[in-house]
């Protein structure tokens, strides 16, 4: 009863996370705060009835996945928001949460050999996030236009948006470059990373199109925040398992 208390308590945060990420892209580090602040209840009560056993798993936990996670920060895998809060899933959740409901014992799939939630938090968020291109090309196929198939691998990275609505939209990258030659033809360059939206940009594009010189349409990205994959794969996590050792296994055992 107390791990599903615990996942309850849990997902408000993250959910509202999730929406100030997407909103202003950044996380308050009051929302984690917070969340440790009045998680503490649980780790009281956890170390109350699981006594030094559990005191152990809650070291084990938070420095290993701090020390590894901080590592991946600093290498740029993802931003202080999310590493704070991977920190305290690692802290609120010890051990795997095993729970029973509904005649189910969850996760479906079983624990994971290595019981570090977090870490299993975190590998179904990088398989969500390898999963958000495969949904990109889907959603260009469902508004799918002949100005596609120009760059057909940009269908698994972005969608294309008309010049004219930029300014309506926020937290767009391009993925192309524009560049003028010295003949005044425009050479179009991938962005690798995406290339950030100036404002300042929007005329210079407008007067490339009234000039014919780029379509109307171009290809954006929308860069979403890691913290919704984070979220995914805390809600996998908690009812299926670690997703990449199942298929892994899987696939082994044939």
């Amino acid at each position: 009863m107390i791990e599903i208390l615990k996942i309850l308590f849990t997902m408000p945060f993250l959910l509202y996370a999730c929406y100030t990420d997407l909103k202003a892209r950044r996380v308050s580090n009051q929302v984690w705060k917070y969340m440790l602040a009045s998680g503490s209840v649980f780790v009281i009560y956890d170390f109350y009835t699981g006594g030094i056993p559990y005191l152990k798993s809650l070291i084990l936990s938070g420095v290993v996945v701090f020390i590894s996670i901080y590592i991946l920060f600093q290498l740029g895998a993802f931003g202080g928001g999310d590493a704070k809060g991977l920190i305290v899933l690692s802290i609120l959740f010890p051990l795997y949460p095993v729970f029973l409901l509904s005649g189910e014992l969850y996760p479906l799939l079983g624990l994971p050999p290595v019981g570090l939630f977090a870490f299993t938090v975190l590998e179904n968020a990088l398989l969500v996030t390898i999963l958000v291109p495969l949904g990109m090309f889907c959603y260009n196929l469902l508004h799918f236009s002949p100005g596609m198939l120009k760059k057909p691998f940009y269908m698994f990275l972005g969608y294309r948006t008309e010049v004219s609505t930029l300014k309506n939209k926020k937290h767009l990258s391009l993925l192309e470059k524009f560049e003028l030659d010295e003949n005044g033809a425009v050479i179009r360059k991938f962005a690798r990373t995406g290339l950030d939206f100036d404002a300042n940009r929007k005329p210079e594009l407008e007067e490339y199109v009234k000039k014919g010189l780029i379509e109307k349409e171009i290809w954006v990205t929308p860069g979403l925040p890691f913290m919704l994959s984070i979220t995914a794969g805390f809600i996998t996590a908690v009812v299926f398992g670690d997703l990449i050792f199942y298929a892994v296994f899987s696939f082994i055992m044939g």
